[in-house]
């Protein structure tokens, strides 16, 4: 998995008609889908995750903050999304204040607002504050997501495990759908960190979220990192951005710095 750069993914794919009124669309509808895409979109699709449907892969980048890397002083986290061949086709900014971002680190809570390349908010993750701790089952950690934003389409709990990051895919009612499981130590030590994706009886694996190596510099000084998701082409696309979540939260959780030791934190924390 790379990160070429190719010119970003203006339009969604879907029928022509007039879009929905909260994403203020232009009178003559969605604009027409790109050649060889189809233009008839599965029903019950979130508006803007039309795109979703064709795609088994998705790239993302956390954008390099410069105070963050020369001062140590936290920022609100960036991301591009891309598609396999590097055309961005989301952003992602988390929404936080100051005292929170920097007292907190990375078990603070947070809302982050996914736009398309129109800049209309398609989903919307919410992380509620939890304490970390693999011995204390109470502080277990969750993130919920909404796509169009006020609309719960999943959510991402924590399972309880002494030794192991492990995690539920769950759809709006809670029901489990998925599970997700990493390595023991979640740190990428000159590789990629892999978190196994597997159906809810959690047996054969049916895709993986990657944390790849981004290069020694990288990793020491500075707080981005780059994340690979597959999953079956033919999955339900509400559940595709549920793992989008799902990255994310792992990110926060395994990967983001805290402190002045730049330490990160483990299911240990």
């Amino acid at each position: 998995m790379g990160y070429n750069q190719a010119s970003p993914v203006m339009y969604q794919p879907g029928p022509v008609g007039p879009a929905p009124p909260e994403y203020g669309g232009p009178p003559g509808g969605i604009s027409p889908a790109p050649v060889g895409v189809p233009a008839v979109v599965p029903v019950g699709v979130p508006p803007g995750l039309e795109y979703l449907t064709q795609i088994d892969q998705i790239l993302i980048h956390q954008k390099v903050e410069l105070l963050e890397a020369f001062i140590g002083f936290e920022t609100n986290n960036q991301y591009e999304i891309k598609n396999s061949l590097g055309q961005k086709i989301y952003k992602a900014k988390e929404k936080n204040d100051c005292c929170t971002r920097n007292c907190c680190g990375s078990l603070r809570s947070f809302d982050m607002k996914i736009k398309d390349n129109m800049d209309r908010e398609v989903i919307r993750l919410i992380r509620p504050f939890r304490c970390v701790s693999c011995w204390c089952p109470c502080c277990l950690q969750e993130m919920e997501v909404q796509a169009p934003p006020g609309t719960t389409i999943g959510y991402v709990k924590q399972d309880w495990h002494p030794f192991l990051p492990k995690f539920s895919i769950q759809g709006a009612n809670k029901e489990t759908v998925m599970k997700l499981e990493g390595p023991c130590f979640a740190c990428n030590c000159c590789g990629d960190v892999n978190f196994e994706l597997k159906g809810k009886d959690g047996d054969k694996p049916i895709g993986r979220i990657s944390k790849q190596w981004s290069g020694l510099l990288k990793e020491v000084f500075t707080d981005t990192d780059n994340f690979g998701i597959q999953f079956p082409l033919d999955m339900d696309v509400k559940m595709k951005a549920v793992l989008m979540g799902a990255c994310f939260l792992i990110d926060f959780m395994f990967f983001e710095k805290v402190g002045e030791a730049n330490q990160r934190s483990s299911v240990f924390s």
